[in-house]
C-alpha cells in the first residue's frame, strides 16, 4: 500500500481510506471487526467515521475494535462533528459550544485521548469562521485534535478560512472531503485549485458515484430492491439517463486495463492532482478485497487522456456537490450571516 502526505502535513495516510458509514447499520460489530483487521493486514491505516454515522454507533463499532489487540496506535481515524445528535438547539452545528461537546463525546465513543484529523462535516452558514477556527485551534493546542479538515465546503469559504487562520496563528485546515467520481468532476473547476495553492489534501467521497460506477446497473431504470438507487431518495435522483451511460462508455477502457469499473475508477481518482486517498465505504469484507488491485495498476498518460475524452474535466453527469452542500444553505442563514 502506498502511504501519502495528508496535505501540507507530515503525517502519512494510506492511499486508500476505509469508510465506515455503515457500520452499527447494514455491517455488524463482527463484520466490521473482520473489515478493520483485513484493511490494516493490506497497509489501509486511513479510517473515516463521523459522530451522525448510525447515530455514533460507528464511533463506538471503531472504538471497540481499536480496544481490541491495541490497534489504536496503528490507525489514523478521522471523524466529524457538525450534524444534530440530539433534539436541542445546541445539539448539532460548528458553534464553539457544541464543537467541544462534540469532540469529548466521540473521544468517549472513540476509546481514544486524541482524534487525528477532525472534519467540519458541512458548511454552517451561521458561525462566524473565526469562532469555529478558535475553538478548533484550542482542542489541537490541548492534544485532543492532532489535524483539521471540512467537508464539502466551497473554495471560497475554504480559502477564507486558511487566511483566518494564517492572521490569527490558528490550526490550518489540512485536508477537505468533496464528492468526487467519473460522473460528477466539478470539484475540478475551482476546488482543486484552491486546495493545491493552499496544501490541502483531498479525500474524496462517493468514488464509486454510490454503486453507479460499480457498472452493476444497464439503465437509470434498473433499480433493485436494497439497493442505494432504489426509492426515491437522493441516491436515487443521481441514476441518470447520462450517467449510466457515460459509465458503460468507461467499461472498455476498464476491461483493457484488466480491471473492474470499479477498480478502475478508483485507480484514476487516486491520480488526480490534490487526491491524497479516496474514502471507499465498505459494507462487507468482498468490496474491499475487489477494490485492491486499483492501487497496483495505475493508469497511463494514454489512458487518462482516454478518460478524459468521454468524462471531460469539470464535467457532470450525476449531481453530487450541489445537492449534498448548497441545499443547506437557506436565505435565512444567508441573512443572518450578512447581519
Amino acid at each position: 500500500m502506498e502511504y501519502r502526505s495528508l496535505g501540507r502535513s507530515g503525517a502519512k495516510v494510506s492511499a486508500l481510506c476505509l469508510g465506515t458509514m455503515t457500520w452499527g447499520g447494514r455491517t455488524d460489530e463482527p463484520a466490521a471487526q473482520q473489515i478493520l483487521d483485513f484493511a490494516m493486514e493490506r497497509g489501509i491505516n486511513f479510517v473515516d467515521t463521523a459522530n451522525v454515522y448510525t447515530r455514533g454507533v460507528s464511533e463506538e463499532i471503531l472504538g471497540r475494535a481499536m480496544a481490541r489487540d491495541s490497534k489504536r496506535d496503528q490507525l489514523f481515524v478521522a471523524t466529524k462533528f457538525t450534524g444534530n445528535m440530539g433534539p436541542g438547539p445546541n445539539e448539532g452545528g460548528s458553534s464553539r459550544y457544541h464543537i467541544m461537546r462534540a469532540c469529548e463525546a466521540s473521544l468517549r465513543r472513540l476509546q481514544t485521548d486524541r482524534i487525528d484529523l477532525y472534519y467540519v462535516h458541512f458548511m454552517d452558514m451561521v458561525t462566524p469562521v473565526d469562532e469555529v477556527l478558535g475553538a478548533l485551534d484550542d482542542l489541537v493546542r490541548q492534544g485532543k485534535v492532532n489535524y483539521l479538515g471540512t467537508s464539502k465546503w466551497v473554495p471560497s469559504l475554504l480559502a477564507e478560512a486558511i487566511m483566518t487562520s494564517i492572521h490569527y496563528g490558528y490550526s490550518r485546515f489540512v485536508a477537505e472531503q468533496p464528492p468526487y467520481n467519473l460522473l460528477d468532476r466539478s470539484v475540478e473547476k475551482e476546488l482543486v485549485w484552491t486546495a493545491l495553492r493552499h496544501g490541502v489534501g483531498l479525500v474524496p467521497w462517493a468514488p464509486l458515484a454510490t454503486g453507479i460506477l460499480s457498472g452493476q446497473y444497464q439503465s437509470a431504470d434498473d433499480r433493485p430492491e436494497g439497493s442505494r438507487a432504489a426509492g426515491n431518495g437522493i441516491n436515487a435522483a443521481r441514476m441518470t439517463d447520462a450517467a449510466v451511460e457515460r459509465a458503460e462508455q468507461l467499461k472498455p477502457l476498464a476491461e483493457a486495463k484488466g480491471l473492474t469499473l470499479a477498480q478502475f475508477s478508483l485507480a484514476w481518482l487516486s491520480q488526480q492532482p490534490a487526491v491524497t486517498a479516496p474514502i471507499l465505504g465498505v459494507r462487507e469484507l468482498r468490496h474491499l478485497e475487489s477494490a485492491l488491485p486499483a492501487f497496483e495498476n495505475p493508469l497511463t498518460a494514454a489512458e487518462l487522456d482516454q478518460v478524459d475524452a468521454i468524462a471531460p474535466p469539470g464535467s457532470v453527469v450525476s449531481d453530487y456537490w450541489d445537492q449534498n452542500t448548497f441545499s443547506r444553505i437557506r436565505p435565512a442563514c444567508l441573512a443572518h450571516r450578512r447581519a
